[in-house]
């Protein structure tokens, strides 16, 4: 028992010293210089600006990220990171994001770039390695990507993954392993996992159905048969379906010689069972149902370092929102699941509740803003109205003195015509 102690003590050891923080930020102060933003966009008047705030809500104030500014921008900066190769290492990314605006339309995801890129053009073009997060647009789309590249094409995850939609901060993390299995976690909690091989349309399937099989003649697959002993008793067939209803009787005012000979209505026959049908009984020779069997797919060839990535190089955020108010922060890339989870439960857990709060309480004050303002649009169509209906008014009564003096003009024209007669 000591011996096994010890054994995991020195694993324990082995992988606290051997993990490793590839880059972290935080954004803290100064985090302006070691990014870098693109001029892509610039030129057309189209490009966005990032500021460094904690945002409107916050658990902590003092916990800044850098927020998408100025509506339908494209947003895009980069910062260069030590150069990371995955081959047999685990690779995390993770991240934190929060939406206030009501995005409408627009992208919440990070990339993870390979060779060299020219940062200050960095756009929508630059290839990339990892693309991870949120893209939201209408109702409709709610969507977490998962894209990687392969060979210089990439893939997008198969699995239609949903990201969250609300105006908090969630982390989002992607792991992917030396075995090319991967997880993705939403808070701390995972959302998903699976394979390379099987989640992506990367290489062909291992394994394909024999599409030219065929169901072998002796197969059986009738799980119930009738049963051959059971035999139809004597004069089953002789039971008529309706019988005469015993309890009707001929009307009183019946005449035999008029209307015929008055027979009783027929009604079913409860002895009556339906056509003889033998019982049902298990199948002695069953061997389930058939399906197309499964084969070796002739055209897969492995690629057993198909979850390794091109050395990364730089991490960025390249975005297009109509709506902006995204607030990214906590980038980490690193080889420590474990390490990510700590930074989620030190962050996130300790500060929801808090935000919660604080976002609850914008929401009162917005809601009052507009209900203010909504008050004083009502108040101000109301006197609108009483100021038309007094022009209206006001107007009429010049209309009746103007109909008044036209009468005595004509009254006086007369009276002068008169008199000159």
């Amino acid at each position: 028992m000591a011996d096994l102690k010890l054994l995991l003590i020195i694993v324990f050891l082995f992988n606290f010293c051997f993990s490793e923080i590839i880059f972290e930020d935080r954004f803290q102060d100064g985090w302006e210089r070691h990014w870098v933003k693109s001029d892509w966009k610039r030129s057309e008047g189209k490009a966005g600006s990032f500021k460094h705030t904690a945002g409107k809500w916050s658990g902590d104030p003092d916990d800044k990220g850098i927020q998408t500014s100025t509506d339908a921008r494209h947003f895009a900066i980069s910062a260069k990171i030590p150069e990371f190769n995955n081959k047999g290492r685990t690779l995390v990314l993770q991240y934190s994001i929060k939406l206030e605006q009501d995005i409408e339309c627009g992208g919440g995801y990070i990339k993870l770039l390979s060779g060299y890129v020219n940062q200050k053009k960095f756009g929508g073009d630059t290839p990339y390695s990892v693309m991870f997060g949120p893209d939201l647009c209408g109702s409709q789309t709610k969507k977490l990507h998962v894209i990687l590249s392969y060979q210089g094409q990439n893939y997008p995850i198969k699995k239609d993954l949903q990201c969250e939609t609300d105006k908090l901060t969630h982390f989002y993390t992607f792991i992917l392993r030396p075995d090319a299995s991967y997880s993705v976690l939403i808070d701390g909690r995972e959302r998903e996992s699976g394979s390379m091989y099987t989640d992506w349309d990367i290489l062909p399937p291992r394994r394909i159905k024999a599409v030219n099989a065929k169901k072998p003649a002796d197969w059986d697959d009738r799980e119930y048969i009738d049963n051959p002993n059971d035999v139809k008793p004597e004069g089953y067939d002789s039971i008529p379906a309706e019988i005469p209803d015993p309890k009707a009787k001929e009307p009183d005012n019946w005449d035999d010689d008029e209307d015929g000979i008055w027979r009783p209505p027929k009604i079913p026959n409860s002895a009556y069972k339906g056509p003889w049908k033998r019982k049902k009984i298990k199948n002695p020779n069953y061997k389930g149902k058939w399906k197309i069997p499964w084969i070796d797919n002739p055209e897969f060839e492995d690629d057993p370092d198909l979850y390794v990535l091109k050395p990364i190089k730089y991490v960025g955020i390249e975005i297009w929102q109509v709506k902006a108010g995204a607030v990214f922060d906590n980038i980490l890339i690193c080889d420590d699941p474990q390490y990510a989870k700590e930074v989620v439960q030190d962050i996130w857990a300790k500060n929801k509740e808090a935000e919660k709060e604080a976002f609850e309480e914008a929401e009162k004050v917005r809601r009052a803003r507009e209900e203010e303002e909504a008050q004083r649009a009502r108040e101000e169509g109301e006197r609108r109205r009483k100021d038309r209906g007094n022009d209206r008014r006001s107007r009429d009564r010049e209309r009746h003195k103007e109909r008044y003096r036209r009468h005595d003009r004509r009254h006086d024209y007369m009276d002068d015509y008169h008199d000159e007669l």
